[in-house]
């Protein structure tokens, strides 16, 4: 228990930790500079904050998405300045997109040292708006405990938030710091009763109906309601390409998510008269394309919104099954589990090869970009698992969220990164803390020597890349040596030549209690 002191004898640091602790935040993704150097040794003293490091800031903020997605409570980072807030900026885009709620704590110059313009000073706040829904600056230590308080609050509203709390260094060491109570995080909006009658006369009506699922409706509860809905009715079901965490296995609906091509998208949604979103956004393209549409859904296809995404998908669609009447219905039986395949690698072989040996309750972190879109499909009939995507296009972040959601497991679950070697360049530091924590991540490091995505992209906009833009594509001159590499961040590794070996060795880090990464030349 953290009690209270309302003298002056507390800093504001102490109160931040102290906030923080009894606001329920309990683990701190760190890497921190000299204007944090109070807030450090406000965590020395004040014991209940697992503190864990990170070599670069990317990864402290992508760590914090996963860790959210597992353990649906914000975690806080530990930013230094300015650039350190900059550094994280790509993983707090992917995390803002996944819906997760972070406390950024961003250490900044002292109030007066800001006029003199030292070498870190920089606009904090204005990078901080765009990738935070909620943004404050505290002045001095009496405000730190309520601000904390408040961004606490902020990133546990529904559906997540990224909250960015800017701690100026005299408001971190001056005394007069105030321990805040903990915030209630307001209800989600209720549902709309208009909007459930409107999907339920849609799906009487049972012209070409799509229900399709995003965020918080692709885990298990909601999608237990959606299947009873789409059973009673004959809808479809899809889930958006880009959710950040979804149910998935034995005993979970066999849901396919929206193509990511355009082509493929508008293949798979031509047929649908009626859409009907449960915290989902209308299907639109990654990117533009010449003569192509930036919608996927047809033209003519009408859009029901039953749920926003701040809203509880489950009360949408448990209210939805009442306005139905819909029976209870079984999830359906995936069938056998898949057997191990050997040979040359192949998506579809590791994939299979994936579903047969994962352990129960095992974490798939997913960068596999383009190697591994249809994995899908053929892990159906895996144990019950947990999927976290990238959802916000900003390459690195699978291997900092695979270690996040290995904290917020606390080590008890098996973690399983399906990285795509380019990427996993933005962000091999995660294999460092992986080491150092002891988590058991393994990652499958999907190594073709090139950012393959980026040569279909190419073709994508009409053009076929000649010497010099397949040199720009290429990450073989010089090969990367991921076994050494991940050696070198104190991982073990080996390299598999075949499906064969990648199985064997999938087994042997399956029975070990630390990280470990196979380079699996495709």
């Amino acid at each position: 228990m953290h009690s209270k002191n309302l003298t002056n004898q507390m800093i504001g640091a102490e109160s931040l930790v102290h906030t923080l602790l009894i606001s329920e935040v309990d683990t701190c993704f760190a890497n921190p500079g000299t204007s944090e150097m109070h807030f450090v040794g406000a965590l020395d003293r004040i014991p209940g904050m697992h503190c864990v490091l990170g070599l670069q800031e990317n990864i402290m903020t992508g760590m914090a998405d996963g860790y959210y997605r597992i353990a649906r409570k914000p975690a806080c980072t530990l930013l230094h300045c300015g650039p350190g807030l900059a550094n994280g900026m790509g993983n707090l885009h992917n995390a803002r997109r996944a819906r997760a709620g972070i406390v950024n704590i961003v250490g900044d110059q002292a109030t007066y040292h800001r006029p003199f313009d030292a070498p870190l000073t920089a606009d904090t706040e204005g990078m901080a708006r765009t990738v935070s829904h909620w943004v404050r600056t505290s002045i001095n230590a009496a405000d730190v405990g309520r601000d904390a308080a408040a961004a606490v609050q902020a990133a546990g509203a529904m559906p997540g938030q990224i909250a960015t709390l800017i701690l100026p260094a005299d408001a971190s060491w001056e005394q007069g710091g105030v321990v805040a109570e903990p915030l209630a995080v307001p209800p989600a909006p209720p549902i709309d009763p208009h909007a459930v009658e409107n999907a339920a006369r849609v799906l009487r009506a049972g012209r070409n109906v799509l229900i399709l699922l995003a965020d918080q409706a692709t885990l298990a509860p909601s999608q237990a309601l959606a299947w009873r809905i789409a059973h009673a009715t004959g809808a479809s079901l899809l889930a958006s390409y880009t959710n950040g965490h979804m149910a998935r296995g034995r005993g979970r609906l066999q849901l396919e998510r929206v193509p990511y091509g355009t082509d493929a998208a508008i293949q798979s949604l031509g047929r649908f008269e009626h859409i009907i979103l449960v915290n989902a956004k209308p299907p639109v393209g990654f990117f533009a394309y010449p003569g192509k549409p930036s919608t996927h859904y047809p033209s003519h296809a009408q859009l029901h919104v039953l749920s926003r995404p701040d809203q509880d998908a489950d009360a949408a669609l448990q209210a939805l099954v009442d306005e139905l009447g819909a029976p209870e219905a079984p999830i359906p039986d995936p069938g056998p589990r898949p057997e191990a395949v050997g040979g040359a690698p192949t998506q579809e072989g590791l994939a299979q090869t994936l579903a047969a040996l994962m352990p129960d309750d095992a974490i798939v972190s997913n960068e596999s970009i383009s190697f591994g879109r249809d994995f899908y499909k053929l892990t159906h009939a895996a144990p019950a698992h947990d999927w976290l995507n990238l959802s916000g296009g900003a390459i690195g972040d699978g291997l900092p969220v695979a270690t996040g959601a290995a904290v917020a497991a606390g080590g008890r679950r098996r973690v399983i990164s399906l990285q795509a070697d380019g990427s996993a360049m933005y962000s091999l530091q995660s294999l460092w803390t992986q080491a150092r924590e002891r988590l058991p991540c393994t990652t499958i490091l999907l190594n073709n020597r090139k950012y393959n995505i980026l040569i279909g992209e190419y073709r994508n906009v009409g053009a076929v890349p000649g010497p010099t833009a397949m040199s720009m594509l290429d990450l073989s001159n010089p090969d990367l040596d991921w076994v050494k590499l991940a050696n070198g961040m104190g991982v073990e590794a080996a390299r598999a030549t075949t499906l064969d070996e990648c199985a064997d060795l999938m087994k042997r880090s399956f029975r070990e209690q630390a990280p470990f990464l196979i380079d699996l030349m495709i």
